[in-house]
């Protein structure tokens, strides 16, 4: 494994930290600043909005400059936004901090994800971006756990201080050891955004907002849920977003396993398992062991369909992947946020804490069905196909040099 990869994976980990560990926070949030819990939720609606609009706003920002640069400029932002949630002394400036932090988010995972299949050779593609990603899952079984526990015993400012920290530490690593790869040569902005007319780029990215969406439905509300609901004890939810991070691990790298193999299969047996998860946890979040496999599933199954995802767009971005696969990571934020505000809105109108499941089965659902579209249009658009834009000069490197 090329060491630029683990430089990578240690800044997703802090960017996986500060996104998932203030759902387990809410309450404490809430109860601090003074502000309901589905208020409260709109620190994850707006942190989600940040990633989407900041994904390719910072990716054509950085067109000037190299990608390993603009990594560092990105971790940079991040530790600023971090500090700012940390000293918030009321809601709408830690709202800011959370908006800050998420425009490094997108692009970060965006320019990353292409530098780290550019690493690798290209029959290795999504297993190089899984192993990127697998700092996001991780932050989900130390980070986030460790996070939610520091946040409630010593106040969840300490948490945003500690991953500002985990934030300068992912600068460094990228300073250190991810290499400065030349630009693609005859590529330039006009190229990136025409990989945005092919409709497999565009139904991807559907499926991205949808099939996240639905993930982050159950996931956004999990303490309220989990206490309220399941009878957990708030101390509980530690080692319930422990569950969850384990889930997304083991999601993660069986995603990119097969996706280089069977890739939508693979999508089909994610978002088709996600949708019955989250159905019958509507009804079954009574019960403790029901919710804790619930929580595990929702996190394996979810995030199978991040590197097969990830690469359907690379791969018909047709040369120019750098905007498409930014603005895709933006499109996993959309649902997000998507899910955060439905969520909020069914456990608003009195339908409880349980219904924003029912949502995530529907989004996920609506997914699936994208995903057997794409599927069946794609030998009629590779006839019909035109030429693709210029395709870029990659180099493949491993960490003992470059491969023949």
């Amino acid at each position: 494994m090329p060491l630029a990869l683990l430089a990578l994976a240690i800044g997703a980990f802090g960017i996986g930290t500060t996104e998932f560990v203030i759902m387990g926070l809410l309450p404490q949030v809430g109860a601090d600043l003074g502000v309901s819990v589905p208020t409260a939720g709109l620190l994850v609606t707006g942190y989600a909005l940040g990633v989407m609009i900041g994904a390719p706003i910072m990716t054509v920002l950085g067109t000037r400059m190299s990608r390993k640069n603009m990594l560092m400029l990105l971790m940079g932002l991040f530790v600023i936004g971090n500090v700012i949630s940390a000293v918030a002394p009321a809601f709408a400036v830690m709202l800011i901090g959370r908006v800050v932090a998420s425009l490094a988010h997108g692009a970060f995972f965006g320019i990353g994800s292409v530098v780290a299949a550019e690493l690798v050779a290209p029959q290795k593609k999504a297993g190089a971006i899984s192993m990127m990603f697998t700092g996001l899952t991780v932050a989900n079984v130390v980070g986030v756990p460790l996070g939610t526990f520091v946040g409630q015993s010593a106040g969840w400012r300490v948490t945003f201080l500690i991953v500002a920290a985990l934030g300068v530490v992912g600068l460094a690593g990228v300073a250190k050891l991810v290499p400065d790869l030349p630009k693609p040569d005859g590529v330039r902005l006009r190229h990136e955004i025409a990989a945005f007319r092919s409709v497999q780029v565009v139904l991807a990215m559907a499926m991205t907002v949808l099939g996240f969406g639905g993930v982050f439905a159950a996931i956004t509300y999990i303490a309220p849920m989990m206490t309220e609901v399941s009878g957990f004890a708030e101390s509980s939810i530690t080692w319930l977003m422990v569950v969850f991070g384990a889930g997304m691990v083991v999601g993660n790298l069986v995603g990119g396993r097969f996706a280089d193999r069977r890739l939508m299969p693979m999508l089909y047996t994610a978002l088709g398992g996600l949708a019955l998860v989250l159905l019958l946890f509507t009804f079954l979040a009574s019960g403790k062991a029901a919710s804790v496999v619930a929580v595990f599933l929702i996190g394996a199954l979810g995030f199978a369909t991040v590197p097969p995802l990830q690469k359907r767009v690379l791969d018909h971005a047709h040369g120019a992947p750098t905007l498409a696969s930014a603005a895709n990571i933006g499109a996993f934020n959309l649902g997000n946020a998507l899910s955060a505000w439905l969520g909020g809105l069914v456990i608003s109108a009195g339908l409880g804490y349980t219904a924003p499941n029912a949502v995530g089965a529907v989004l996920t659902a609506a997914a699936l069905v994208l995903a057997v579209i794409s599927h069946r249009l794609e030998p009629r658009q590779a006839r019909t196909t035109a030429t693709p834009a210029p395709a870029p000069t990659t180099r493949f490197l491993t960490t003992q040099g470059e491969l023949p």
